[in-house]
């Protein structure tokens, strides 16, 4: 009885990982409370290594994703600046709005990333930030009931948009592509051309979707502030972007959003995190949606992996698990923060609550078990072992010596679980 009640206490100390592993579908609230309790608090320890103060061309103090990087980027300090948000600290999605808007140039063209030396213009200038300025204002002055600051910003944002129209917007159907792969953020996603010698141009389901995005935040903005006719207009520009999407990306007999080539027009049979952002904004209908869920998100040979959902499905001719972060990171399998965040929006907008479940207890297994193991967190997870991949070396220090890694958009986890949890979802949604 001795030794039965000594193992019982051994094993009450085993990490979160061992906890988070992948024997069961069905997670406990009690591992779900524990993991939640250690983001919560590892979290507030890493959310002061992302505030870096204002230097140079950068007049407030901004969001980066610490370690090995300094710069301003546009959607991890979008998706940070909400995390923010929800900690009762909205400044830091005001100061990204005003840092962008500060870079715009007369064409409306505004570069994805902000350093203390101005705007950084890579690609030949064709690294356009990506639809979520407009987002970020709204989410901003939602938070506050603060509407009067974007008065002025006002035009800006409808000549970042116009901007957008201009140059990714194909004037046959309407849906939107990303001029080069590395704009979309998902470095070497398969579903797009990444490669500099290949110069096909897609119609994309994410371009797509967080453009859709940005059009009814621009709406709702304009409705705060007084401009119904251009409210009215920016919400049937949404409608009709969000009908094209289902006309011509949805594949009826996969069951999926596949991305289009513009030239051919034939669908590009690749199933990855793209596939799924338009879930995000609820672009599918129910039906639709929860068709795709189950044959792709939830299938073992698609995208549900031992630790967490992956960022390409394991059917695809191109799926690993590479420790890369340079010259772009992985998105061809591992298991990133920032896509199990926006498909747990997904999931929980079509009704799959026990698979976000899943999904935050398997993710934040991994997370908790980064902050046991090293005080800090990994871009990426390999998703058939859980090992944390890159950075692969903790090459950065605090002042005090503790290690950085990767802290970013993972804090997006703690929001998860604080959903399922607590029913305090952060699902980015835009009131008409």
């Amino acid at each position: 009885m001795k030794l039965f009640s000594k193992l019982l206490i051994i094993m009450s100390f085993l990490p979160f990982f061992s906890q988070a592993s992948a024997h069961s579908d069905t997670p406990s609230r009690e591992n779900l409370r524990k993991i939640h309790s250690r983001l919560k608090s590892g979290f507030a320890d890493l959310r002061k290594e992302v505030v870096k103060e204002p230097q140079g061309f950068i007049k407030y103090p901004y969001l980066i994703p610490a370690g090995f990087y300094s710069q301003l980027w546009d959607w991890d300090a979008f998706f940070m600046a909400n995390h923010f948000i929800s900690k009762g600290e909205p400044e830091y999605m005001k100061n990204w709005v005003l840092t962008f808007s500060q870079g715009i140039d007369d064409d409306g063209y505004v570069a994805g990333c902000m350093t203390k030396d101005g705007p950084r213009n890579v690609y030949s200038g064709r690294f356009a930030m990506k639809p979520f300025l407009s987002q970020g204002a709204y989410h901003y002055a939602n938070a506050t009931d603060d509407w009067e600051w974007l008065r002025p910003l006002y035009p800006s944002l409808n000549k970042v948009i116009d901007y957008r129209r201009q140059t990714q917007r194909d004037s046959i159907s309407g849906l939107y592509y990303w001029e080069i792969a590395m704009q979309s953020g998902a470095d070497n996603n398969p579903a797009l051309n990444y490669f500099k010698d290949d110069t096909r141009s897609f119609l994309s389901t994410d371009a797509s979707a967080f453009q859709y995005g940005e059009l009814k935040a621009q709406a709702a903005i304009a409705k705060k502030l007084g401009y119904a006719e251009d409210a009215a207009r920016l919400l049937e520009e949404a409608e009709n972007l969000k009908k094209a999407l289902n006309d011509i990306c949805w594949n009826e007999e996969d069951e999926c959003y596949y991305n289009v080539d513009r030239e051919t027009r034939t669908p590009y049979r690749r199933v990855g995190y793209s596939t799924f952002v338009p879930l995000v904004y609820q672009m599918a209908p129910l039906e639709k949606g929860r068709r795709m869920v189950e044959r792709y998100m939830l299938s073992e040979d698609g995208m549900k992996s031992p630790y967490g959902f992956r960022s390409l499905s394991k059917s695809d001719v191109d799926y690993n698990n590479k420790n890369i972060i340079v010259p772009f990171s992985n998105w061809q399998g591992p298991v990133w923060g920032i896509c199990n965040y926006l498909y747990s929006i997904g999931l929980h907008h079509y009704g799959f609550d026990d698979e976000v479940a899943w999904l935050a207890e398997k993710v934040g297994g991994l997370m908790a078990k980064d902050l046991d193991d090293y005080g800090t967190m990994h871009e990426t997870y390999h998703a058939e072992t859980g090992e944390p991949l890159a950075p692969s070396n903790f090459k950065y220090r605090t002042p005090e010596g503790k290690p950085q890694g990767f802290v970013s958009w993972n804090l997006c986890m703690e929001n998860v679980l604080e959903g399922i949890l607590n029913g305090n979802w952060m699902l980015l949604q835009i009131e008409e």
